[in-house]
């Protein structure tokens, strides 16, 4: 399915109040879309309080039969891109870069026993091909109000005053307010009245090793009143999420496709639903493929540093079963 034709169909099944779920890549060059009264069984997920299939039990995992063992890119690879994505910034050709790079994973767990397995607000996974437990929510539509949820700074929640020193940070702050200016002019092309309802929120994750503190902000803004006959169009209008990509946009992208030096496909693209005039959607982070890749990353600025940003993209590959 190319990209017009999904948002025409997104369009059509929004305006017959057919419900449908969707699934689309970052580059947007495969997106997917299943209706959700017909049979599914290519695509699972469980998102805040919908499901696509039954929820699997909650009973706890034995932990120590439970293996993941990581091997990050090494250093000098890293480096190699990270110092590209400085110089580009240095140039004034981006304010603010979400660098991306694979860690490959052994596990004792299969894609379906870590879906089955994992707790997250928002889970999803494509038969033989990925599992996300992604906590960011991309955006939600209710009673015709759109909000989006970047969430932007991540701390070990272990270290003593985490929530402290993680809000306090001047780095952190600024790549924060420049995601939130991002996310308020995206919303602006496609609705009214926008609003920051929530900035800079913490909330605690936990995972298999421990707890992240990850920082948030909630933007929202009034849709139109024939929506429901758009959203194909109000979705791809806002695509790629800010979050995980950067400002602006468009010289950003050119920057992470030469530093990355590969597409992302489905890591960092979106996943959703839309029924009854509601939608609840992810950006795809948390991430891990068929072949043991896991894609994780962390937003680069003039202020960043190397072996900072290093360790932020190792820590978060993880899986949030406990």
């Amino acid at each position: 399915m190319t990209r017009d034709t999904c948002i025409l169909e997104m369009n059509r099944l929004g305006s017959e109040n057919i419900p449908f779920c969707f699934l689309i890549d970052f580059e947007e060059i495969m997106p997917r879309i299943w209706r959700l009264d017909h049979p599914m069984d290519e695509f699972k997920f469980s998102f805040n309080d919908r499901h696509s299939h039954p929820a699997e039990s909650d009973a706890p995992v034995n932990l120590t039969g439970f293996r993941f063992d990581k091997t990050p890119i090494p250093r000098d690879a890293y480096a190699k891109m990270f110092n590209y994505t400085i110089e580009r910034i240095r140039r004034g050709d981006s304010y603010l870069v979400n660098l991306t790079a694979p860690t490959i994973v052994k596990s004792d767990l299969s894609l379906d026993e870590c879906y089955a397995l994992g707790r997250s607000r928002y889970k999803c996974l494509l038969k033989k091909q990925f599992v996300s437990f992604s906590p960011e929510t991309f955006v939600r539509i209710r009673e015709g109000r759109i909000s989006s949820h970047p969430m932007k700074g991540t701390i070990d929640a272990s270290l003593p005053n985490a929530r402290e020193s993680i809000l306090g940070d001047i780095k952190e702050a600024a790549e924060h307010a420049t995601i939130v200016d991002l996310i308020r002019n995206d919303l602006g092309k496609i609705a009214t009245d926008i609003r920051v309802d929530r900035y800079r929120y913490y909330e605690v994750i936990r995972n298999h090793t421990g707890t992240l503190g990850q920082v948030s902000s909630e933007i929202s803004g009034r849709l139109p009143d024939d929506y429901r006959h758009r959203i194909g169009e109000i979705i791809f209008e806002l695509l790629p999420a800010g979050s995980v990509s950067g400002a602006p946009k468009r010289s950003t992208m050119e920057i992470i496709r030469h530093a990355e030096g590969r597409n992302r496909g489905y890591y960092t693209g979106i996943a959703g639903y839309f029924e009854d005039g509601k939608l609840d959607s992810c950006v795809l982070i948390r991430y891990l493929n068929a072949e043991g890749n896991y894609q994780s990353g962390g937003g680069i600025t003039h202020a960043s540093q190397l072996e900072t940003e290093y360790l932020e993209m190792i820590n978060k590959v993880y899986v949030p079963i406990h």
